[in-house]
């Protein structure tokens, strides 16, 4: 049996632990939070370095990627030098694959429905941290908001262009990914916090809220009726707080797994325990072959 540990700078109120398996072979996929704690999230990949066939690095990533570049955070690199056995994964290496494949689903469904992702709004939440879900959301033909400026810096600005980001990005990155990575984004206890409705406007203007779903839900309003939410690790405590306030559809680029989402750092790390090759070969032609040969489906849930 695979063992895959997603290690994460998250809430501990979000562990889960599953087996499940992918052409023929069990994986033991198990995500811990440790609530922002730094010294016990390097312990712990110490302790289990070469003792899980891989590590999903959960809650930080190693580096941003915006347009051609990539934006490495200072703080986070201490998890890669921890790590000398064990393959990891941040997402980063199938981010990008399986957002696409999410929103051909999400067309298709959409479809059904006499509807068309081509001109619908959509919130992006932050751009930098998933810039590959907002660059394709651009491609599907949406008219995107990006809200890094709001959502990451309370700053009442909103961003209309992939340029933009990109701009933004330059400008601020190489300072922001200097600082802890816990004043970029909400970490530990943060996460289990009531949402405190904020940039409502924003929400309810747009058809899709897309990103990550600490995110969205942090300032989402009671009311999203008839919203689609675009996003990644959700439990089943999440799948009911959006049925509650009317989200039409929940879309999520991984499969739902005994009723929660894993991220897509733990997907990451369960495909490259499953690839046979060491870690710095794999490629993402080796990504795309084994996420069709099993198949890794998104998830699209009609909640209401």
């Amino acid at each position: 049996m695979k063992k895959i540990l997603s290690i994460s700078m998250g809430s501990s109120s979000r562990d889960h632990s599953t087996v499940h398996e992918f052409l023929g072979e069990k994986c033991e996929i198990s995500r811990v939070g440790y609530n922002a704690d730094m010294d016990k999230v390097i312990e712990a990949y110490k302790e289990y370095d070469g003792k899980v066939d891989a590590f999903g690095v959960g809650g930080v990533e190693f580096y941003l990627g915006v347009g051609e570049k990539k934006y490495y955070f200072r703080e986070v690199k201490q998890i890669r030098t921890a790590i000398q056995k064990s393959k990891a994964g941040d997402g980063n290496g199938i981010k990008g694959i399986l957002v696409k494949r999410a929103l051909i689903a999400l067309e298709a469904k959409l479809n059904e429905e006499g509807k068309t992702l081509k001109g619908m709004k959509a919130l992006k939440t932050n751009a930098v941290d998933r810039y590959v879900m907002a660059a394709a959301l651009v491609e599907a033909g949406c008219d995107v908001t990006f809200g890094d400026l709001m959502f990451s810096l309370g700053l009442p600005i909103p961003v209309r262009s992939l340029r933009g980001v990109q701009i933004m990005a330059a400008t601020l990155l190489p300072i922001i990914t200097k600082m802890p990575f816990k004043w970029f984004y909400p970490l530990g206890s943060e996460q289990d916090n009531p949402p405190k409705p904020k940039w409502e406007k924003y929400y309810q203007e747009a058809n899709i809220l897309a990103g990550d779903f600490v995110s969205i839900r942090a300032g989402m309003p009671d009311d999203l009726t008839g919203k689609i939410v675009l996003t990644n690790t959700t439990t089943a405590k999440n799948v009911e707080e959006l049925r509650e306030r009317g989200v039409h559809l929940l879309v999520t680029s991984t499969p739902r797994l005994e009723g929660r989402t894993f991220g897509t750092n733990a997907m990451e790390a369960t495909l490259r325990a499953l690839i046979d090759k060491p870690d710095d070969e794999i490629t993402e032609a080796d990504f795309i072959d084994i996420i069709e040969r099993i198949p890794l489906e998104p998830n699209i849930e009609i909640l209401n």
